[in-house]
C-alpha cells in the first residue's frame, strides 16, 4: 500500500485511484480526462468562496463548474456551514426523524403553490428515479417520453437499448446501456426540445405513455407556446408532466425555472444548488400524483439524516435574503457578453448557449476539442480552473472576473492564430485531447 503522505500531486493520486475505482472517479463530470488529461489537478485539499487548493497546495481561481453547479453561494458559505455544525453537535442521526425535513418540505411547497407534497433524497439520479416510480404508479402506464439529461439509472439508460445514439442529443453522448435489462427496450422514448409536433406524434402513437419528463431549458429557451403545448398535451391525455430542475432550479428564479415561464408541471425535481454543496435533493408534486408513492416502495436509510435538510433550509434563507438568482444571472450574462465580444475581437466563430448562470461557449471549428483542451491547459498555468463553461456563483466578484477575462482573451488570440493557419494547435498541446463525452478508460 502506498502511504498517503507519499502522494504529492493530484495526478499521482488519480493514477492510484484508477487501479481502485472503476472509471477513476465517482462522477463522470469530475473525471480529469473531461478537462485536461494527464495534467488536471484532480483533487482538492481546501475550498473557499471561488478559490480551490490542490493537494499539493497550489492555489486556483475556480472559473469552472463550482462543484458541478452545487455551490451558487460559493464554497464554504459561513451561515450554512454554521447551521450544519450546529446540528452535527446535536446529532445527525437518530431512530427518530429529523424535524428539518418537514420544515424544508413546507418551504418548497410555499415557493411552488401548485405543489402539495415533497419527497427528499440525496442525489439527482435518486430524485429522478423516485419521480419516475411515483409518476408511473400514478398514471398506471409504463412508457416515458424524455427530453434532457436525467441521471444514470436503468429507466433512463434504457433509451439507448432501442437506439445506440438515442441519448446523444441529451447532454452526454456515448452512454452504453451495458447492464440495463434488455426487456426495458422501448420503455423510454427520447424527443427533441422545442419540437411540439414530435412529442405530439409520440403521444398519439403510444397509448401506454404515462409520463413526460423534460428539462425546462438547458442550451436555449422554449419557443413561444412550446411549454404551454406540452402542458396541454399532458393534461388532455392524462399524462404526468415532470420538469427536471436539478440543474436549473434556483438559478434564475427563487425556485424552479418554470415559474419564469408560467407553466406548472405535475412534479418537479430540485438538486445541486438546493444545499450549496451538501447532499439534498427534492421531488415536489401535486397531491393527486405524489400520494401514489404510498402504493409502491420508496425508502432509504440515509435519506433521513439531518445535514441535508438543515443545509437546504439555511441555503433557501440566504438565497431569499440576497436574491442570489439575480446576482448569478447578471454575472452569467456578463460572462456570456464578454465571450461574444472576445470572439469578435479575435475573429473567431464563437457560439454561446445555456441559461445565464450555467453558460457555455464553443468555437465553430473541426478542431474545437483541441482548442478546448488548449484553453484549459493554458488557463491552468495561470492558476485558473476553466473549461468551455462557466457556472456562476455569488463569490465571482469583479476582480476575479476581470482576471479571468484578461487571461482568456490572450489564449483565444492564439486559438485565432491557429484558425488562420499561422500556428498549429497540435504543436501547442502538452498532452492528450480532452474527452467530448462518455468513454471507457484503459
Amino acid at each position: 500500500m502506498i502511504k498517503a503522505e507519499s502522494i504529492k500531486t493530484g495526478q499521482e493520486l488519480y493514477k492510484r485511484a484508477k487501479t481502485l475505482i472503476p472509471g477513476g472517479t465517482m462522477l463522470l463530470s469530475k473525471r480529469p480526462e473531461m478537462f485536461l488529461p494527464e495534467q488536471w489537478p484532480a483533487y482538492f485539499s481546501k475550498s473557499s468562496g471561488c478559490q480551490v487548493w490542490g493537494i499539493d497546495g497550489t492555489h486556483y481561481l475556480d472559473m469552472c463548474s463550482m462543484g458541478i453547479g452545487t455551490n451558487s453561494l460559493g464554497y464554504g458559505n459561513s451561515r450554512i456551514d454554521a447551521e450544519v455544525r450546529r446540528v452535527i453537535d446535536q446529532g445527525n442521526m437518530s431512530s427518530l426523524n429529523c424535524p428539518e425535513e418537514v420544515y424544508l418540505a413546507e418551504k418548497l411547497v410555499e415557493l411552488h403553490p401548485w405543489a402539495d407534497m415533497v419527497r427528499f433524497a440525496r442525489s439527482g439520479g435518486e430524485a429522478n428515479a423516485i419521480a419516475i416510480r411515483i409518476a408511473r404508479a400514478a398514471s398506471g402506464r409504463d412508457k416515458v417520453a424524455i427530453c434532457g439529461y436525467h441521471g444514470w439509472h436503468d429507466w433512463y439508460l434504457s433509451a439507448n437499448l432501442s437506439e445506440d445514439e438515442g441519448l446523444d442529443g441529451h447532454l452526454m453522448p456515448g452512454l452504453d446501456p451495458a447492464g440495463v435489462p434488455r426487456h426495458l427496450k422501448g420503455s423510454v422514448i427520447p424527443f427533441n426540445y422545442n419540437d411540439l409536433g414530435e412529442i405530439t406524434e409520440i403521444v398519439k402513437n403510444n397509448p401506454d405513455l404515462g409520463v413526460i419528463k423534460m428539462e425546462v431549458s438547458r442550451n436555449f429557451g422554449p419557443a413561444t407556446g412550446y411549454l404551454e403545448g406540452i402542458r396541454k398535451l399532458a393534461t388532455d391525455n392524462n399524462i404526468v408532466l415532470i420538469f427536471d430542475e436539478c440543474s436549473s432550479g434556483f438559478r434564475q428564479t427563487y425556485g424552479g425555472l418554470h415559474k419564469m415561464y408560467g407553466v406548472e408541471p405535475d412534479m418537479c425535481m430540485f438538486g445541486k444548488a438546493l444545499g450549496n454543496g451538501y447532499a439534498i435533493t427534492a421531488v415536489v408534486g401535486k397531491r393527486s400524483v405524489m400520494e401514489a408513492a404510498q402504493k409502491t416502495f420508496i425508502s432509504s436509510t440515509f435519506w433521513t439524516e439531518r445535514i441535508g435538510p438543515t443545509a437546504g433550509l439555511e441555503c433557501l434563507k440566504v438565497m431569499g435574503e440576497i436574491k442570489s438568482w439575480d446576482i448569478i444571472t447578471n454575472i452569467g450574462l456578463r460572462v456570456t457578453k464578454e465571450w461574444k465580444a472576445m470572439g469578435e475581437r479575435c475573429g473567431l466563430k464563437l457560439n454561446t448557449m445555456g441559461i445565464p448562470a450555467l453558460t457555455f461557449f464553443s468555437i465553430d471549428s473541426p478542431d474545437w476539442l483541441k482548442y478546448k483542451t488548449f484553453i484549459t491547459q493554458e488557463m491552468l498555468k495561470k492558476g485558473i480552473l476553466a473549461f468551455s463553461g462557466f457556472y456562476a456563483s455569488v463569490a465571482h466578484e469583479d476582480q476575479y472576473l476581470a482576471r479571468y477575462f484578461n487571461e482568456l482573451e490572450e489564449i483565444l488570440d492564439i486559438v485565432a492564430q491557429c484558425e488562420r493557419g499561422e500556428k498549429k494547435i497540435e504543436n501547442l498541446l502538452e498532452g492528450p485531447v480532452c474527452h467530448g463525452g462518455f468513454k471507457r478508460l484503459n
